[in-house]
């Protein structure tokens, strides 16, 4: 498991392209329909389109049947919030239901329109260039002085941060995860009438220990990412730097199983 697709991680090895690939705009568009959120208009027709939309129409349901499953990962995240915020009242549950960001390049093909060359919201402002992407948020701070809160759980707190009682980090976190529909937009279907609504995931899975050849294997630690859709640019930025895991739900992906190569650290950022 230790092993990665280079090319489904970082990119490497495929073709430099400013516009993306039309497979890996039908590959969008197939699992915006299996989530239900309408698709982006192309031109051509899939040949295989009457046999996707039966397979859609499977996967959909058993989407419903499994509505409150989580990937192993999301799991071990849950349980742990479970047990910090077990006294301050009902817990916040992570999304059981997100557009999972499986290989390299999605993100940056959904961080834009179709066939536009610009983004702008509220809070972020995006363009298409020569090199990729460009993403220039509207509030760029270089410091986390006066913002940063912690969860007062018993430990000691930096002089420069803010400690928050659980039952404030409790309320912070379930607001995070019920944003207002502006920022659960995706940039990919902002200009057409029908627009998708989404959070979206990613996995990634940082190098800690590097393998020395006789002595000890590599291992890594496993981090899951959750972003309302409008702030998809966020995980493009991330997955660029540190490769992307693939699907969470997955066996091979699931670092429960992976123990030769699992630190036994599980993060989560929600955006």
């Amino acid at each position: 498991m230790s092993s990665m697709n280079l090319s489904k991680s970082i990119g490497l090895n495929t073709s430099a392209q400013v516009y993306p690939d039309e497979h890996l705009v039908e590959y969008i568009n197939l699992k915006l329909a299996s989530m239900g959120c309408p698709a982006v208009n192309i031109k051509t027709d899939s040949p295989f389109k009457d046999v996707t939309e039966s397979l859609i129409a499977k996967h959909r349901e058993q989407e419903r049947l499994l509505s409150t499953y989580l990937c192993p990962a999301d799991w071990r995240v849950q349980q742990w919030l479970n047990k910090f915020l077990g006294e301050t009242g009902d817990v916040p549950r992570l999304p059981s239901k997100s557009f999972v960001l499986d290989r390299h390049g999605v993100a940056r093909t959904l961080s834009l329109p179709l066939e536009g060359d610009e983004f702008k919201s509220d809070i972020i402002h995006s363009y298409r260039i020569r090199q990729g992407v460009l993403h220039n948020p509207v509030n760029d701070r270089r410091t986390t002085k006066g913002v940063f809160h912690i969860a007062d759980a018993g430990f000691p707190v930096p002089a420069d941060k803010i400690a928050a009682p659980l039952k404030t980090f409790n309320r912070m976190l379930g607001f995070a995860l019920q944003p207002p529909s502006s920022l659960m937009e995706l940039p990919f279907t902002s200009e057409q009438e029908a627009k998708a609504e989404c959070f979206v995931s990613l996995l990634l899975r940082p190098l800690v220990v590097p393998a020395v050849p006789g002595v000890i294997e590599e291992k890594r630690s496993e981090i899951r990412f959750f972003a309302p859709g409008n702030l998809i640019s966020n995980l493009d930025f991330v997955e660029t730097i540190f490769g992307n895991a693939g699907d969470p739900n997955l066996p091979e992906n699931d670092a429960g199983l992976d123990v030769h190569h699992w630190t036994g650290h599980t993060g989560c950022v929600i955006l």
